[in-house]
């Protein structure tokens, strides 16, 4: 039973962790950001196991966190302010050529890191971008203006 607990408080501390720490998808995560989640992952599924090193306790750790991950992805399914506390909402960085500076200081994103998106999408200057968005999945969309000038 000690095992569960464990498996249920290691949870939600790495989703916390996850949330705080970052944004961004995992091909995106800086090697500082990668190294600490798996090491704090590693430390929770230590705590979690402790002292019995059995495959038993272990597959039970495992099973208990991926239940429960499949209970939180319901939730968030049926409950859009839950979705939005743990995965957060769409953000503005860049709203008609006015960078949105509180915003990105925030969520630790650089101008460059979007105007690498922008370039990914075939854009040449940040003057033909009219949105740049911070997606809750930490992908970065770029609305381009009209070319009407709109």
């Amino acid at each position: 039973m000690a095992t569960i607990v464990h498996a249920i408080l290691g949870y939600f501390l790495l989703l916390l962790t996850v949330r705080v720490l970052s944004r961004r998808p995992g091909g995106q995560l800086t090697l500082f950001e990668f190294v600490i989640i798996f090491l704090i992952g590693g430390v929770a599924i230590a705590a979690t196991v402790g002292r019995d090193h059995s495959v038993t306790n272990c597959a039970t750790a495992i099973m208990t966190i991926g239940l429960l991950h499949r209970v939180v992805s319901g939730v968030k399914e049926f409950s859009p302010r839950m979705a939005a506390i743990l995965d957060g909402t769409p953000l503005v960085l860049l709203k008609d050529g006015n960078w949105q500076l509180e915003v990105m200081r925030g969520m630790r994103i650089d101008p460059e890191d979007v105007m690498t998106a922008a370039r990914a999408k075939q854009v040449k200057s940040i003057f033909d971008v009219k949105y740049a968005v911070l997606e809750r999945n930490g992908t970065i969309s770029i609305i381009t203006r009209d070319p009407s000038g709109q």
